[in-house]
């Protein structure tokens, strides 16, 4: 490092260096953002107003749903920002404190829906005991455990970030601040960053992801036994709902952050549009379709 110039700035590649095709994302991602937007605030507004949707299923549900929208603005106004004005410039300050939020808003999910998978459990396993086992108390501690420990976790992970240095190479090849990207340029040795990302970054995820699964086997014995083949259904139908959900979720995040490093910049930029951008959109349409009382709820309020 004695003869490279450290840099304060870096500069994000984004999706694309064609005027056209900058149009046509700037328009096709603001009509995506505020979809996401609107969507998720509708469904966060119904559990908040409607009376019967106030059971823990869907307190977990509006949390996902102010989490969705909290998550998609950490990237998507920067990223419009840049396609507008071909700006591209951010501060490494900038960029650690966007690294800061990603990071919270995707070990919230995951261990958000592991709660949701739990709370599934109980609903159908345990359907006479759901109010005394899934007691508001209980919900509100639950959410609070998630917002803790993701902050910690995400902490964690800022901190590391901060002790990299970038010299020449200050491109990052996303088009926000991404830890594999940032790995790529910084000419710091990132040996402790790596690592913490597999080892918490892994531990995190494979506890999350077997607090999520385990319980289907219960779930899936239980609905298997029901005589009637309508509670069949809708156990299979708000089941296959988190399912859809934490398979998309899971996947692309495994897919960016759990792999060899390539240079693969392309790939790499599309299932991070799809995780920041598509999924938050996904999830509220997923469990919109497939949930009755939602339907229902958005009837009535219509009504009004």
């Amino acid at each position: 490092m004695e003869n490279q110039t450290v840099v304060t700035d870096l500069i994000l590649s984004g999706l694309s260096d064609l005027p056209v095709m900058e149009l046509i994302l700037f328009l096709l991602f603001l009509c995506v953002y505020l979809m996401t937007l609107v969507v998720n605030l509708l469904i966060f507004l119904l559990i908040l107003l409607d009376s019967h949707l106030h059971s823990p299923m869907y307190f977990f549900l509006g949390n996902l749903a102010g989490l969705d929208m909290c998550s998609s603005s950490i990237t998507t106004p920067r990223m419009l920002f840049d396609l507008s004005t071909k700006s591209r410039v951010i501060s490494i300050r900038a960029c650690v404190t966007q690294v800061y939020f990603f990071i919270f808003g995707v070990a919230s999910e995951i261990q958000l829906l592991a709660i949701m998978s739990y709370d599934r459990y109980v609903a159908i396993c345990h359907p006479l005991h759901y109010m005394q086992i899934m007691h508001w108390k209980t919900c509100v501690l639950l959410t609070g455990a998630v917002w803790a420990a993701a902050s910690i976790y995400s902490l964690i992970h800022t901190l590391f970030t901060l002790r990299l240095t970038f010299c020449a190479s200050n491109t990052v090849h996303s088009f926000f601040c991404e830890l594999p990207q940032l790995f790529q340029i910084s000419c710091t040795d990132t040996y402790i960053n790596v690592l913490s990302v597999f080892v918490l970054g892994g531990l995190l995820g494979l506890f999350s992801l077997i607090m999520t699964f385990s319980p289907y086997v219960c779930i899936l014995l239980t609905v298997l036994k029901m005589p009637a083949m309508t509670k069949r259904l809708k156990a299979f139908s708000t089941c296959g709902s988190h399912l859809t959900v934490v398979f998309i979720f899971y996947g692309t995040i495994l897919f960016n952050y759990f792999r060899p490093t390539t240079s693969y910049y392309a790939a790499d930029k599309l299932v991070s549009v799809f995780y920041t951008m598509i999924n938050p959109l996904l999830n509220p349409i997923i469990y919109s379709l497939r949930n009755q009382e939602l339907k229902a709820s958005l009837r009535r309020i219509v009504k009004l």
